[in-house]
């Protein structure tokens, strides 16, 4: 699906540079995403899909480029802010504050809110996963890595995001718990909230995705949309640099 109007963009990425130090990671990257859209960002290891996420949402200033979110301008604003404004990223890693109990995690999540809406964010957070819901008194450091998972995902959905950017979702989860994490995914989207997904199960992740974009030694290499023929094939081709095709604006 093409975007092309400006109202059709949610986030848009121009020309992103970004890295460690003196080592550039990104090397101007252009990524779309319109409202209530899924994408997937896949690519393999050390492709720069972490670091893209990272400068998005403010953690890591871009060296170049522009980073737009319902048209605003991003530069400077750091991670407080561009949370306040519906762009909500669950790092990789389930980070959690384990010696907090699931209720005051999510409560420390709304810590800007009013108290009442903040209360009722937390149950609508819960109300997608039962699992922790039953434990909201535990300690998050007792809970299971599949379950600390499901609340870090759980603490993005108290901010009600416009946009949610998940990196990994699947890391150390065994496939039940994987499907219901981006089962939750797959929900939001239904429901009017774009997801940016960084994954390296091709499968799930084209199955949640409305589009593709592949990322291979910090450049964009492969933009398509998710149901494209042969498209797993492609993806191979693209991360390896051979046959590398031109974008595609399907």
């Amino acid at each position: 699906m093409p975007i092309s109007a400006p109202d059709q963009v949610l986030l848009d990425v121009r020309g992103l540079e970004a890295g460690y130090g003196k080592i550039g990671v990104l090397h101007g990257v252009d990524v779309r995403v319109a409202p209530g859209e899924a994408v997937a960002l896949l690519g393999p290891n050390g492709a720069g899909k972490t670091t893209l996420l990272r400068a998005i949402s403010g953690l890591l200033p871009p060296s170049a480029g522009e980073i737009r979110f319902r048209g605003q301008d991003l530069a400077g604003l750091g991670p407080r802010r561009t949370v306040q404004l519906g762009l909500v990223h669950v790092v990789e890693g389930h980070r959690i504050f384990t010696q907090l109990s699931v209720e005051d995690n999510l409560l420390l999540a709304g810590y800007d809110l009013h108290r009442t809406e903040r209360q009722q964010r937390v149950e609508e957070a819960l109300s997608f996963f039962p699992e922790i819901a039953a434990k909201r008194r535990d300690r998050g450091g007792a809970l299971s890595g599949g379950q600390q998972q499901m609340l870090a995902v759980a603490q993005g959905l108290v901010r009600k995001p416009q946009l949610l950017m998940l990196d990994e979702p699947s890391a150390g989860l065994s496939p039940v718990l994987v499907d219901r994490v981006l089962s939750v995914a797959r929900k939001l989207r239904d429901s009017g909230t774009a997801v940016l997904l960084v994954e390296q199960l091709i499968e799930k992740a084209l199955a949640l995705a409305d589009r593709v974009y592949a990322l291979a030694r910090g450049r964009i290499v492969l933009e398509a949309a998710a149901n494209e023929p042969d498209l797993p094939h492609r993806l191979e081709h693209a991360y390896f640099g051979q046959d590398v095709p031109t974008a595609l604006h399907a």
